[in-house]
């Protein structure tokens, strides 16, 4: 085996300029390693740290909470599929009447003589010779026990539901915040207060106050909130009250949510640090503490609106929520009930809908969950 000296001279290697790169191990007499490393080119720095990847390769770098969760939402098929369902839900119950108003031509009525679809396919427009029908071109789900368009009223009673979980979540979400994060951070009377409040409503049963409120209240809306154009035309002047009902039965619920994950943030460095720094609990609970309740607060108002929708259409199907002529899923339920024996498609297609809109709910809420649930894993 011949001597590492007796290799001869290395050639002779350039740069990208043209100038010569030396090296001790060219001169003769220095033995060179076997493992050189070639120096690397500064062109092709940014190549090579990609390749392994380095601090510049994108595909490294380290997704926040946030994003993460949001991966986990997204390879959840069914909260995706749930999600897709309800987004529908709502753009038809929204659109829905105005384009389906605009569909079909004159209609020679007996008892009302030439109609368009503006008034035949409207929720509250009866053809008393039109009684139980089932599908057809002119009235695409049929009609009900007093000729009304099955269709119509079903996207009206779509869009009372979600209208009233929506409006029970705010205020679910407003007053818990404030009360839970108050007696979290600070404790003391405010603390007991909200303790003793919570176990007072936990043991009062809430659909049991929601239907004395109905019952007691009810009439007074309907006479007084009956001029509001919103919520008070075509019977629905009790939705403001059963919302409100509702929305004070599980709001403390909620605030206990909050102050139990208003107790474990208050012990955090950050916020410890923020003290030291001269940060006022003002600025420490809107920059530090209410932020870090978005997974907690997002579960379970996700979670709670099934319930809620459930709630109200119970309230509707005992007759007293959304008044005649209104529409809601509950009081279509209870219409459709007294033709289960001679036209069961009247009490099939609002049962229907109303699982659909539970189950799409529900199944979003657990996919909130596992995905945003810091204790979640992938």
């Amino acid at each position: 085996m011949k001597d590492r000296t007796d290799r001869g001279l290395r050639p002779t290697r350039f740069t990208s300029s043209g100038t010569p790169v030396t090296s001790p191990f060219d001169q003769p007499g220095v033995v060179a390693p076997d493992n050189t490393v070639e120096p690397i080119e500064p062109e092709m720095q940014p190549i090579a740290a990609s390749v392994s990847g380095g601090p510049e390769d994108p595909r490294k770098q380290q997704r926040t909470p946030f994003q993460e969760s949001f991966r986990r939402f997204r390879r959840d098929k069914k909260a995706m599929i749930s999600l897709s369902v309800i987004i529908f839900l709502i753009v038809v119950a929204i659109l829905g009447p105005v384009i389906y108003q605009h569909i079909g031509g004159t209609y020679n009525s007996t008892t009302n003589g030439a109609i368009g679809p503006d008034q035949y396919h409207s929720f509250g427009h009866a053809e008393v010779d039109r009684l139980t029908e089932g599908p057809s071109a002119q009235y695409w789900l049929g009609t009900d026990g007093l000729g009304r368009d099955i269709l119509a009223r079903l996207m009206q009673g779509v869009l009372i539901s979600i209208a009233v979980a929506v409006l029970v979540e705010v205020v679910d979400i407003i007053l818990g915040i404030i009360v839970g994060v108050l007696a979290g951070y600070y404790g003391g009377w405010i603390d007991f207060l909200l303790a003793r409040f919570t176990d007072i409503m936990f043991a009062f049963p809430g659909l049991l106050f929601l239907i004395l409120i109905s019952g007691i209240m009810g009439p007074w809306a309907d006479k007084n909130l009956n001029h509001i154009p919103v919520i008070g035309a075509n019977g629905n002047a009790r939705l403001l009250l059963v919302s409100l009902a509702l929305a004070f039965t599980i709001w403390p619920l909620m605030a206990r949510y909050v102050r139990g994950q208003t107790l474990q943030l208050k012990q955090q460095q950050y916020v410890e640090a923020a003290k030291t720094l001269g940060s006022s609990d003002f600025q420490i609970i809107m920059r530090h503490i209410i932020p870090n309740l978005f997974s907690i607060v997002v579960i379970a108002s996700t979670l709670n609106i099934s319930n809620t929708i459930i709630s109200e259409a119970g309230i509707s199907f005992l007759g007293l929520g959304v008044q005649p002529p209104g529409s809601s899923i509950g009081l279509m339920v209870s219409e459709g009930a007294q033709y289960i024996r001679t036209n069961l498609w009247v009490a099939i297609v609002p049962c229907t809908m109303l699982a659909i809109i539970v189950l799409a709910f529900s199944f979003l809420g657990d996919g909130v969950r596992d995905s945003f649930d810091p204790r979640a894993k992938d």
